[in-house]
């Protein structure tokens, strides 16, 4: 299939009208209980993407639906795909507390588009919000699977953040983040029940904020995956 025909460019197309720096944006990490939410940012020329080089990036889309091997290929992929720009900003635990899992995301996402050394353009970021990002940003609700862009952002951000969780899983080996990436897994909260949180842990997030002493709770687990 051509590039022209692709059917995850058509918001790309939209954008493009408007500025030819035109960047996709997503996030991974909302829901988990312990670790950083992480922010990719990626730019591929449009000359890139209207041309047959796009075949390299074939079946590409929302990270959750890929294999960890074949996001891996993609990463690879986009990291090596001439004119690719990839910023990525990542956020740790104890500000996700303080400022509430949805802050903290923004705030990834601004560190990423700061990384990204392309000029500011226009952001297309997955989901129905993406606060003052500083760019001229489009939200589009499950862009991950509508957007080639946002697409090669949610894989950098997935690939990226699961690397950080097997270092932890290095670090602190009781709790299983190498398997369960800080999700709440049974696993994982019997390993809480047993020792108790480390510091890579989310004191806000239920049930960690019930279990270990009073804490003022900025945004329960339920109401991350719903915003």
């Amino acid at each position: 299939m051509g590039a022209r025909q692709h059917p995850m460019l058509r918001h790309e197309r939209l954008a493009w009208r408007k500025d030819s720096r035109v960047v996709g944006v997503d996030e991974a990490g909302r829901g988990p209980l312990a670790g950083p939410v992480v922010a990719a940012a990626v730019f591929i020329p449009r000359q890139q993407l209207e041309s047959e080089a796009v075949a390299a990036l074939d079946g590409l889309t929302d990270s959750k639906r890929l294999s960890p091997p074949k996001r891996e290929e993609f990463f690879r992929i986009l990291r090596t795909l001439p004119g690719v720009s990839i910023g990525v900003g990542a956020v740790g635990p104890r500000t996700i507390d303080r400022k509430n899992i949805l802050e903290a995301t923004f705030e990834a996402m601004r560190r990423a588009l700061s990384r990204l050394g392309c000029g500011r353009g226009v952001a297309l970021v997955d989901g129905p919000r993406a606060g003052d990002l500083g760019w001229d940003s489009r939200c589009i609700v499950d862009g991950d699977s509508a957007s080639l862009l946002i697409a090669a952002a949610s894989v950098v951000a997935k690939v990226v953040r699961d690397r950080m969780l097997e270092r932890l899983d290095r670090r602190y080996p009781r709790y299983g983040f190498a398997r369960h990436k800080g999700y709440a897994t049974e696993n994982h909260l019997l390993a809480l029940k047993r020792w108790g949180p480390c510091p890579e842990h989310r004191m806000s997030f239920r049930p960690l904020c019930e279990w270990f002493g009073p804490r003022q709770m900025n945004l329960s687990l339920e109401e991350a995956h719903a915003g």
